[in-house]
């Protein structure tokens, strides 16, 4: 099958890629990594209009997004909101008019009111029912990151505890989320795909571990895979509560496991993160 992934270069995306290639299918990469022609804010744009006509099928993975720190920083700014608004506006407005079978990647903070970030991805998802695509809510996804401006909390922590030797926390780690190994996300994606047919864009398609683990946990996971290494660490929590969240507790639906399970446990894929993570800073 010939699949374009918009946001190839992000998280999810470039697991995806490479996964995607693994199992035999043809992968078109789209990000403004690969230079401006693929910038998605560019209306027209005629290389994803291209890409586009020319796919089977298409994942929309593509946001200008981050973790806690950074949508703590930008989510209310003018900048965060254009681009998203001209992202979605570019890309639905090809897929509607090339009739193409689509996977949106919305959020589990979709229906957080007071998050802009979440309002955006609500806003994705009317865009989906309207042309009859799925969407999919992403809890956590996690695994190698390549911007770490946008880091989120796990690669973070990591990436503090080699350079600092401190994991310093945003909040009192005390705020629950699930979190999921970005392969099998992958695996779930894929899943998603090949049982399009049998989907509809009202289905509460939720693609994580359905485990909660606190942010606290995650923080002694990797304090602890530190010490296997020889290397002290301390773990810092702050004072404050969650401020992105407000640390509201969504429920996740069971659809998907219809057709896919997770498989990596939190502390095995904590533990391929760090190790891949070590390699840099060995």
């Amino acid at each position: 099958m010939r699949v374009l992934i918009l946001g190839s270069g992000g998280q999810v995306g470039a697991y995806l890629t490479e996964y995607l290639r693994k199992k035999g299918h043809e992968v078109t990469e789209f990000d403004i990594e690969n230079g401006q022609e693929e910038d998605l804010r560019i209306i027209p744009n005629k290389k994803l209009m291209h890409d586009i006509r020319t796919a089977d099928f298409v994942f929309f993975l593509a946001f200008d997004v981050g973790g806690s720190r950074y949508l703590k920083k930008y989510q209310h700014t003018f900048d965060f909101i254009n681009n998203n608004t001209r992202m979605m506006a570019n890309v639905f407005g090809y897929l509607g008019e090339y009739n193409k079978p689509f996977v949106f990647a919305s959020s589990q903070m979709s229906n957080m009111s007071y998050s802009p970030y979440g309002v955006l991805k609500r806003v994705g998802e009317l865009y989906t029912k309207s042309l009859e695509g799925l969407i999919v809510h992403f809890w956590n996804v996690y695994g190698i990151e390549k911007d770490m401006d946008k880091a989120h909390v796990i690669t973070d922590f990591i990436k503090k505890g080699f350079e600092t030797s401190d994991i310093s926390m945003l909040t009192d780690g005390t705020e629950q989320r699930e979190f999921l190994y970005a392969e099998d996300c992958c695996e779930a994606l894929e899943t998603v795909m090949l049982n399009y047919s049998e989907l509809n864009s009202e289905d509460n398609i939720h693609i994580t571990s359905f485990e909660q683990t606190s942010i606290l946990e995650i923080g002694k996971i990797i304090q602890d895979l530190f010490s296997n290494i020889g290397k002290e660490v301390t773990l810092s929590p702050a004072e404050s509560k969650d401020e992105v969240q407000k640390d509201k507790r969504n429920e996740a639906d069971k659809y998907i496991t219809k057709w896919w399970q997770p498989k990596t446990s939190i502390q095995d894929g904590i533990s391929k993160v760090f190790y891949d993570m070590s390699e840099e800073f060995v």
